[in-house]
């Protein structure tokens, strides 16, 4: 077995479609098993995974996800930007008929060329909290996990470490 953390992601990748059967199995194995003593297991390992992988060196999740925003969130980055709201918001979201913001591109606005973020004191609460492993009701979360699981280097690894913890697979 590989030496984790893997952080290549056309590695990633190649491998996450490769594990397509194994995770489907994983996903069924995770819903039957103790939500409270999965959580643990991700806690830990995310734990000790997230310091050894630097997001800078990736910044993959802000060139791939749609970022939700709130009104609270607009407002507090219109103002550190030095403009108002209803002009961040013509530049920077988009406004679905129900009222759902989302930055309106792909990749964020506030991406740097060197994967920081302009507004990283200011980013939005999506951003600070992925890729939110540290959220207890992992199992709940399945279907987001595994959507990101060829995305962020920090889920695969997780997710690996975890078949490995859990009995799930042996090395």
């Amino acid at each position: 077995m590989r030496t984790l953390p893997l952080t290549n992601l056309a590695e990633i990748n190649t491998l996450a479609a490769s594990k397509a059967t194994e995770n489907d199995a994983f996903r069924v194995f995770l819903k039957q098993a103790n939500t409270t003593e999965i959580d643990l297991y991700v806690t830990a390992l995310n734990e000790s995974i997230t310091p050894t992988i630097n997001c800078l060196d990736c910044g993959n999740c802000c060139k791939s996800l749609m970022i939700v925003v709130a009104e609270n969130e607009v407002a507090e980055v219109s103002q550190y930007l030095g403009t108002d709201t209803k002009n961040f918001e013509e530049h920077f979201v988009e406004k679905g008929a129900n009222g759902m913001m989302l930055l309106n591109t792909i990749p964020c606005h506030f991406l740097k060329t060197d994967n920081a973020c302009s507004i990283y004191e200011h980013r939005f609460n999506g951003c600070k909290e992925f890729p939110a492993l540290h959220i207890p009701g992992f199992t709940h979360r399945l279907f987001t996990i595994f959507m990101h699981y060829d995305r962020c280097p920090i889920i695969y690894n997780v997710v690996e470490q975890l078949k490995v913890k859990t009995g799930f697979i042996s090395i």
